[in-house]
């Protein structure tokens, strides 16, 4: 039987691939498109991650869609309420009937012949195959599955619970219980003064301090905007204005590191008891921005830490023990439940096996063009956002950038885009310029940037509104036939 054949395959059905979707039929009408999904919802990050107190880290204007405003008066939003927008947007723009679900993408092989993707997909125990001409992948980086946990020695002696908090069992109490929250990245901040609500006491056990800031949950001067104008006209400007700021701040911390390190180090001081070990568990090693600086919204974690229904100690784990963790300086860490909020395991693109003409691409082998398609691999792109701001800024800006690609094709009797690698005079760089130990972990597996336009990765809101917006679409980086 022929396989069923679309336009446009849209891998993720989470934020990213819902967005991404809801464009290409808006921009690209007439078009075939179809949304796989591994899973049985939508949702992506935000249907999989349901630990207690789990939200956003950006601000809704940013990370909502350009098309659809973030309506409710919260800047920094529950999970939920996140899965909740995703559904809502899915369904108001009629692309929700266009997801299949438990239909996971394993590989992907280009034809040049029939410019064509075949597409193998895992739908229960059978294997089916769809063709599309254009592959766009939603999918992100990290593997929904499980997350990463460490190999610490002495688990097994552990008497009490080990969970990671991407697969937060839903009849998990922790009422009255001591809890241990082993990290010091956003879930771990956001974790702790949730789960210090209902335990007994909460522990926060960090190899090394994070940078931590205190933000609203509401910012006035959206509240102002929204009384004042209508809201087609306050939402553009509350998205840049948090886009410029986020991206301001993101500069000046590479720029004047010092500054930036007194600046946040003085907004913990005045969030903290007087003669609290700031120093001790909040100075980190590194620079503010060359890994993510978490925010505390309304400043919840410092005041569980103030109220005594939480705590931090900065050490290295020596071992698990029969009733918790014992430390490398001999201290020892008392736990019920231990929850190893230790960062995500990285998978390339939903670790789909790509072929070209039946050669296997090897991510690592590739060059990012625009930060959005790969060197050598036709007529596909990946949804990847930024990391020092909101994801889907970027994202939006990806899927725009798609529908103009494929006009110009649909226009000018193209069926194939093949994105260039660099001269080998251009020199090449990590796809991530960031130290976080999850991007540190995966980094190998991943493709690489040049450092100049098109294929370097600026991070950078304005510019890349400028160049995947209004720039080119033909230009030296891509060949055409």
């Amino acid at each position: 039987m022929a396989s069923e054949h679309v336009d446009v395959l849209v891998v993720g059905a989470g934020l990213a691939g819902i967005g991404s979707a809801c464009q290409v039929r808006e921009r690209m009408p007439g078009s075939s498109v179809a949304i796989l999904e591994a899973r049985g919802a939508i949702g992506g990050t935000w249907d999989v991650h349901r630990y207690p107190g789990v939200r956003s880290d950006s601000d809704m204007y940013t990370l909502g869609y350009s098309f659809r405003p973030w309506s409710r008066p919260e800047v920094i939003a529950e999970g939920a309420a996140i899965r909740e927008y995703i559904l809502d947007t899915a369904r108001e723009r009629g692309v929700d009937g266009l997801v299949r679900f438990h239909h996971r993408v394993v590989a992907a092989a280009w034809d040049s012949a029939t410019t064509r993707w075949t597409v193998t997909i895992e739908h229960g125990a059978d294997t089916v195959t769809m063709t599309c001409g254009f592959l766009f992948s939603c999918a992100g980086i990290f593997q929904t599955e499980r997350g990463h946990t460490p190999d610490f020695p002495g688990m097994e002696r552990f008497a009490g619970e080990i969970v990671h908090p991407q697969q937060w069992p839903e009849s998990l109490d922790w009422t009255g219980k001591r809890v241990a929250v082993v990290g010091s990245g956003a879930t771990a901040v956001t974790l702790v003064p949730a789960l210090a609500e209902k335990a007994a006491h909460v522990t926060m056990v960090q190899r090394s301090p994070g940078y931590v800031v205190a933000v609203g949950s509401r910012d006035p001067i959206a509240d102002l905007l929204r009384k004042v104008l209508p809201g087609r006209v306050a939402y553009p400007v509350l998205r840049w204005k948090n886009a410029l700021f986020a991206l301001s701040f993101f500069r000046l911390a590479r720029r004047r590191p010092e500054l930036v390190r007194r600046i946040i180090r003085w907004g913990v001081r005045r969030q903290l008891p007087a003669g609290y070990p700031v120093d001790k568990h909040f100075k980190p090693a590194y620079d503010p921005w060359t890994q993510r600086v978490c925010f505390a919204a309304d400043g919840d974690l410092f005041r569980a830490l103030r109220s005594g229904r939480a705590s931090v100690v900065t050490d290295h784990i020596d071992t698990f023990t029969e009733r918790g963790l014992a430390m490398a300086s001999g201290e020892h860490v008392d736990a019920d439940l231990v929850v190893t909020a230790t960062g995500p395991s990285v998978v390339p693109f939903g670790g789909i096996a790509l072929t070209v003409d039946g050669a296997r691409v090897d991510y690592a082998d590739t060059v990012t063009y625009k930060g959005m398609m790969l060197s050598g691999v036709p007529n596909l792109a990946i949804g990847i956002g930024y990391t020092n701001a909101s994801w889907t800024l970027k994202i939006d800006l990806t899927a725009r950038y798609v529908c103009r690609l494929l006009a110009h094709m649909r226009d000018r009797g193209l069926r194939q885009v093949t994105p260039l690698a660099p001269g080998p005079e251009v020199p090449l760089a990590p796809f991530v310029d960031f130290g976080s130990t999850y991007v540190r972990r995966g980094i190998a597996s991943m493709p690489r940037q040049g450092a100049v336009t098109p294929w370097r990765l600026p991070q950078n809101y304005a510019r890349d509104v400028a160049l995947l917006g209004r720039g080119p679409v033909d230009d030296a980086g891509v060949r055409f036939r």
